[in-house]
């Protein structure tokens, strides 16, 4: 597994990388935020799986690192730094970090959440690595890349934001299976729904328009969306839960939220310093 280790203490970066290696990461290491985003450029390589994005760099704060990181890339971020209070927890997991770590912190817990935040952002087996010619979009000409989160009709390139491409991977997983409100804001968006206006509506409206299947994400009115992978032979069907077939707009919102970008929070241990900051693992700032 590939992954980004934005951090300017050398001291840190070579104990942190020495661990993460003896875990089977291949590690790059960026020194400044500059070098973070140009490392982030695709190149042709295989991508990196997880981003670890100290704040205190010295060209500029990690918070507009991240911020410019979510503006192009969906690539999970894990933000581990000595801030431990509150308010930047809370800032930074709005900028769209997938979680927030606090130093010193404990070498396993650092581990497992690297692996979880991974497994978010990408399939469970190899086979789904790569575009999905022979999976359940098929008949549509739906090609769903998730290792390069890319998607293509009819081998034409289908341009979607994050969360358009989360949404659409996320209801790909189990066609015709109908995904609740909460359920889709709980895994796409990392948070709650109530009372957030019709962001949900205005994505699945976008994906509509952008892949230019309006039949292929369907509406069930009052419960949630599900995905239509067999183009229908004679109209939509007419469940008996009543979905919408028409312009999602005709629905009547439940709500949404009003952002594209938040991760879960969560704690962090602490322990006795090994010159990482963890206890076998990694300090600063």
């Amino acid at each position: 597994m590939r992954l980004l280790l934005v951090e300017d203490d050398d001291r840190v970066a070579s104990a942190l990388v020495a661990v993460l290696g003896r875990h089977g990461f291949q590690v790059r290491h960026a020194r400044s935020g500059h070098e973070a985003l140009d490392a982030l450029v695709p190149d042709g390589s295989d991508p990196y799986r997880v981003v670890l994005l100290d704040l205190g760099l010295p060209d500029r704060d990690g918070f507009e690192v991240c911020s410019r990181i979510r503006a192009g890339s969906g690539v999970p971020v894990i933000m581990v730094t000595a801030r431990a209070d509150i308010r930047s927890r809370i800032h930074g997991l709005n900028l769209g970090a997938d979680d927030y770590v606090v130093k010193p912190y404990d070498m396993g817990e650092l581990l497992a959440r690297i692996h979880a935040v991974a497994r978010r952002g990408t399939p469970r087996s190899t086979e789904e690595n790569g575009p999905e010619p022979s999976g359940p979009l098929a008949s549509r000409g739906v090609e769903i890349d998730r290792e390069r989160r890319r998607v293509s009709v009819e081998g034409r390139d289908v341009p979607l934001t994050r969360k358009e491409f989360d949404l659409l991977a996320l209801l790909a997983q189990s066609p015709g299976v109908v995904y609740r409100r909460e359920q889709i804001f709980s895994e796409v968006w990392r948070s709650g729904w109530e009372g957030n206006g019709r962001t949900l509506e205005v994505h699945i409206g976008s994906l509509r328009t952008k892949l230019g299947l309006p039949g292929l994400v369907e509406a069930v009115r009052g419960v949630g969306y599900r995905l239509i992978p067999d183009q229908p032979d004679s109209g939509p069907d007419q469940p008996d839960s009543g979905p919408d077939q028409t312009d999602s707009r005709i629905e009547q919102p439940d709500s949404g939220p009003g952002h594209d970008t938040t991760g879960p929070g969560h704690g962090s241990g602490s322990g006795a310093q090994d010159g990482t900051g963890s206890r076998d693992g990694a300090a600063g700032r």
